[in-house]
């Protein structure tokens, strides 16, 4: 484990389907975050974009365009400043998940899936996302992150699993 992590909360407000207005507002937040010293970067869930998406995220030629931000967002984290961890819908083997992604170096380095999805109220995420595996901790600068996406956080399962497979610090992007 590293002696220092310094980690920036960025409380941005993103726009449903506004991707280029959300990855300007990513951005200015990092920019933010690295003047004041941080290390990492943690955004608000789907901040990719804007949360609740609904619909949109059933729309592939969406997700390719949110797959665009989030590399020209990798591609900006090769300048040796801090890392970010983005919520975004991500498109990976035929399903669709509600994940959070690390980015560092230019690179996307890690991926983690929301496990726990919410079908009540407003939200209707089992309609339109698969729900992930319990995740294991990613490697960050000499720390291992326990990532959680919003309702993952509210059971013990991915905490404990979490824990268990040695998870430094919990970090749980919220919508």
């Amino acid at each position: 484990m590293t002696d220092r992590l310094t980690i920036a909360l960025a409380q941005v407000n993103p726009t449903v389907g506004a991707l280029t207005a959300n990855r300007d507002r990513i951005r200015k937040a990092r920019a933010e975050a690295a003047a004041r010293g941080a290390d990492l970067v943690v955004y608000p869930e789907l901040v990719v974009c804007g949360y609740p998406p609904e619909d949109l995220v059933l729309k592939p030629f969406f997700l390719d365009q949110v797959r665009a931000v989030v590399a020209e967002l990798a591609a900006d984290t090769a300048d040796g400043g801090p890392g970010m961890i983005v919520g975004a819908p991500w498109r990976e083997g035929g399903h669709t998940y509600n994940a959070a992604l690390l980015l560092d170096g230019g690179a996307i380095v890690a991926v983690r899936y929301k496990h726990d999805l919410p079908n009540y109220g407003p939200f209707d995420e089992k309609r339109v996302f698969s729900a992930g595996p319990v995740p294991g901790p990613v490697s960050f600068r000499n720390v291992r992150l326990g990532v959680l996406v919003c309702e993952d956080m509210w059971t013990a399962d991915v905490a404990e699993t979490l824990a268990e497979t040695g998870a430094e610090i919990l970090v749980v992007p919220n919508g």
